[in-house]
């Protein structure tokens, strides 16, 4: 597998100008295989979440089973996470002129 995704979210409310992304971006950019990573907020819900894209399949299980989890409990939530083939998709995603493929 050459592209591999990973989505999370953490399960509480917060408005995003309230999310200290300022002070975790660095770290985030320390962890290993993560090429790239797109912060997202619920529309209505606020939820906070991320969709990331990962060099290898290992990179991305570290992150979604040990990495991430950690995370959340520092928060006090729970969350969910999902770990997707970016490969299988590829060629439908280039049709839709989605960035992870130029």
């Amino acid at each position: 597998m050459k592209k591999v995704f990973v989505y999370t979210e953490l399960q509480f409310s917060i408005p995003f100008e309230n999310v200290p992304w300022k002070e975790m971006n660095p770290n985030l950019l320390s962890i290993k295989g993560l090429v790239r990573k797109t912060w997202l907020s619920g529309v209505g819900s606020n939820t906070v979440g991320g969709f990331y894209e990962f060099q290898s399949l290992e990179n991305a299980q570290d992150f979604a089973w040990n990495i991430f989890p950690k995370e959340a409990r520092n928060f006090g939530v729970s969350f969910m996470t999902k770990i997707f083939d970016g490969d299988v998709t590829e060629q439908a995603s280039r049709g839709m002129n989605s960035p992870h493929y130029n």
